[in-house]
């Protein structure tokens, strides 16, 4: 198994177009990405949050809590767990060279 990333992608609440998860579709579809779960969170304008059961699972109430305290009102987001399987073929080949993966650091670009 690959690297296990859990992201948090926050929206205003009347929607997030098909166009801006095509990138995450494609890299799934090309096998570069798996998906692992998948949930959705909606705070409204009191605040209140709506949060829809994942399909998997694996994205616990805890991690629903820590995303909720992210969300602006009248904001929604979508979590997802993702396997980069990508990482996982690589580092095969590179014990099966009889190398390592000595270091592994994520580094998230600033925002502009």
């Amino acid at each position: 198994m690959g690297p296990v990333e859990f992201l948090v992608l926050a929206f205003p609440c009347d929607g997030i177009g098909a166009t801006v998860l095509e990138p995450l579709e494609r890299l799934r579809r090309d096998g570069g990405v798996r998906v692992l779960d998948v949930r959705k969170l909606r705070r409204g304008r009191s605040g209140a949050v709506i949060a829809e059961p994942g399909e998997a699972g694996l994205i616990t109430e805890d991690d629903v809590t820590e995303a909720q305290e992210l969300l602006d009102e009248d904001e929604s987001a979508l979590l997802l767990l993702v396997e980069h399987v990508w990482a996982a073929e690589l580092t095969a080949a590179f014990e099966a060279a009889r190398g390592r993966v000595a270091a592994s650091v994520r580094v998230v670009p600033e925002a502009d």
